[in-house]
């Protein structure tokens, strides 16, 4: 039986970690907006969601791809704030009336709510083209690296990953899925953000292919392994920590993997997938990578 506690995995190696890269992240983040040349009320906006906190673990895979391949880059940062811009678009869009109508997000009121459905569509279209040009003006990288990075940031954001998952995902709602159809739906929808950070750390690493293929296999896992979680606190989560409403999935009548595997079934499938994304990245010279502290906190994550 998994122990959903978030401290069991939130040893003092990752907490030091992530606590020192968001520190460095939130004012390139607050940067890339602030100096826009744009209207106020669409920079508070977009500032309000991405200033509301958060967890940040797909920047902080960037950096964790990085720590423990041994490698450092300039551009580090501005990776992690342009891929920070897209998920945070997304949640925005998500909160929407006509996608999940969500009131609250991040134990704050939701981006609509706040500015209007109009203002908050257009925060999240502006934040979503705004990131490719965050990548575009980062230091030291090639127009080589430009290229790989904005070319799979498309793909993995787009119809072939996050969006083509939320559509999948939407369609399904008050069907029965299959578990590997269910899969299928958050290996684009969450997984393919997830996977683009993992990914992007490779790619401004320099890692070797061989290397390249493990991180990858073990982002598809903690992919499914967050979705997993996310359903999971869905239904036990306590709604003052996880910062919005439990129970809306089955409000919604969305598949999860505690309605099609049951709640214990879920959890098994949660250790499996920790398991095999651990077992990826077992080529790693450091006994007690980040990667493997990023796996285990989003297992025992409670928010």
């Amino acid at each position: 039986m998994i122990r959903l506690r978030e401290e069991i995995a939130m040893n003092e190696k990752l907490k030091d970690f992530m606590e020192s890269r968001i520190s460095e992240l939130s004012p390139v983040l607050e940067v890339a907006v602030k100096t826009l040349d744009t209207e106020s009320r669409l920079k508070e906006s977009m500032l309000y969601s991405l200033t509301a906190g958060g967890k940040r673990i797909r920047p902080l895979l960037i950096s964790g791809v990085l720590h423990d391949l041994g490698k450092v880059h300039p551009a580090e940062l501005h990776v992690g704030a342009a891929l920070e811009m897209i998920h945070t678009y997304s949640l925005i869009h998500d909160d929407l009336p006509a996608m999940d109508d969500d009131d609250l997000r991040r134990g704050k009121p939701t981006n609509h709510k706040v500015y209007g459905e109009a203002t908050a569509i257009l925060a999240g279209d502006a934040m979503l083209t705004e990131s490719f040009s965050v990548i575009g003006k980062a230091p030291s990288l090639t127009d080589a690296e430009k290229l790989e990075l904005i070319l799979l940031l498309t793909r993995t954001a787009g119809a072939e990953g996050m969006v083509g998952g939320q559509v999948l995902d939407m369609d399904a709602e008050q069907k029965k899925l299959s578990e590997n159809e269910l899969e299928n739906v958050h290996r684009l929808k969450t997984g393919a953000l997830l996977t683009f950070a993992v990914e992007a750390g490779a790619i401004l690493a320099k890692a070797k292919a061989t290397d390249r293929e493990q991180l990858r296999r073990y982002a598809r896992h903690i992919g499914i392994a967050f979705q997993i979680q996310d359903d999971i606190l869905d239904v036990v989560g306590d709604e003052k920590v996880t910062g919005k409403k439990t129970g809306a999935d089955a409000e919604q009548g969305k598949n999860t993997y505690p309605a099609i595997l049951t709640m214990e079934g879920a959890r098994q499938k949660l250790l499996h997938h920790h398991t095999e994304a651990v077992k990826a990245i077992s080529f790693l010279k450091d006994p007690d990578p980040i990667l493997r502290l990023i796996a285990d906190y989003i297992i025992h994550r409670v928010s």
